[in-house]
């Protein structure tokens, strides 16, 4: 495959959105770093409700920080990856340059390490991060700091799981305390022609484990928190998704991307649901694998009815900000009306092309070893 081929923007167009997400967090306790305790049977609530913090505001003002996207030089990896987090600090400081901020600073999928053309599952776990770890512990301090939620992607490794190339999406409270770790649900397969695929471990990949260390309820994320349920994700493309996080009353839908994305696709998240969604991509990046601004821009902030709240005009470093009323939205909010008894059997009755699990037994160890070993584990012909 030439380099042309192995491109972000190709990985993208194909895979509607690279990068390694997941689904942990349901609950200001849940953890991704180390078992907890096994979340309850899913159960939605038949009169259209769903569970929820009290409030402490009628109204906050979230802040989308379209940031740039360096990746960390391996031959260098502390004080590069060091260099990224100041940088992306520097951006929390300067959205309060001109007075009160965000309440919620929203971060895209790799501001600390990046995305390196090329790197091996080996590589992204020398770049990765720990959660905890030195970085959540200076971003912490920020949010003590300035009063503020901050949520943001991350290459990140786990003790829990030795060897396993994971990416948290991290929900950092203003105490400073980590309140989700939510994992990636599910890669792209079958995307890339069979040559190469994506080697990250996603919910999907180990579904079997991950339930046993953390519950069904975890899949799902939905974080409850004193300024409205919020959940995470970088999955692009899989509606039936949001519409769970939805269903599990997800007020405020979060998705970060890196290289593009399709806007129809965030904005549907919030038409299908009536949610908010907001977007995070990365900006113009100087220095990177790829043309600087290989489908930079375009974060942007979507009301309950699909129409745009606020949008980056510019593919620079800039934030976008929108207010959420939320006490307003919640007293009239329901869980979205579907009609369960007209498809469920076709949904449960469908055979995804890729079955779960395909990691438990084997990691691959970049991309091109990940198309060896998945092109015959598909069920489709």
């Amino acid at each position: 495959m030439t380099a042309a081929a192995l491109s972000r923007r190709n990985l993208l167009a194909a895979a509607g959105g690279l990068g390694l997400t997941a689904a942990v967090g349901v609950s200001e306790a849940a953890s991704a770093a180390t078992p907890r305790e096994k979340a309850g049977d899913i159960a939605p609530a038949p009169d259209g409700r769903y569970p929820v913090a009290p409030l402490a505001r009628e109204s906050w003002t979230l802040g989308v920080a379209q940031a740039r996207s360096i990746p960390v030089d391996l031959a260098r990896v502390d004080a590069s990856r060091r260099d990224n987090l100041n940088h992306m600090i520097g951006l929390i400081d300067a959205a309060f340059a001109f007075g009160a901020g965000p309440d919620l600073m929203f971060f895209h999928e790799f501001p600390i390490t990046g995305f390196g053309a090329g790197w091996t599952r080996k590589d992204v776990l020398k770049v990765a991060i720990e959660i905890p770890g030195e970085e959540t512990e200076a971003l912490a301090k920020k949010a003590r700091e300035k009063g503020i939620y901050i949520v943001f992607g991350s290459y990140a490794r786990d003790p829990a799981w030795p060897g396993h190339a994971l990416s948290i999406t991290t929900i950092i409270g203003p105490d400073g305390r980590i309140l989700a770790r939510d994992w990636k649900a599910r890669n792209i397969k079958g995307a890339f022609g069979g040559e190469i695929e994506l080697f990250t471990t996603t919910i999907y990949d180990v579904l079997d484990r991950f339930v046993e260390m953390y519950g069904r309820d975890a899949i799902v994320p939905v974080t409850r928190t004193p300024i409205g349920n919020i959940s995470t994700s970088s999955v692009q493309r899989e509606p039936e998704l949001f519409r769970a996080m939805a269903i599990k009353g997800a007020e405020v839908i979060l998705r970060t991307a890196t290289g593009g994305f399709v806007p129809a696709d965030i904005a549907v998240t919030s038409l299908y649901n009536g949610v908010y969604t907001a977007v995070a991509n990365n900006a113009i990046s100087p220095g990177s694998p790829f043309f600087e601004d290989t489908n930079a821009g375009g974060s942007a902030v979507y009301g309950p009815d699909g129409e745009p709240l606020a949008i980056a005009r510019s593919p620079n470093e800039t934030l976008v900000t929108a207010r959420i009323p939320i006490g307003a939205f919640r007293a009239r909010h329901r869980q979205p009306t579907i009609h369960p008894d007209l498809y469920m059997d076709v949904l449960n009755g469908y055979s995804p092309r890729f079955p779960p699990n395909l990691f438990s037994d084997y990691v691959p160890t970049d991309l091109k070893d990940a198309g060896r070993y998945l092109r015959d584990k598909g069920r489709w012909q």
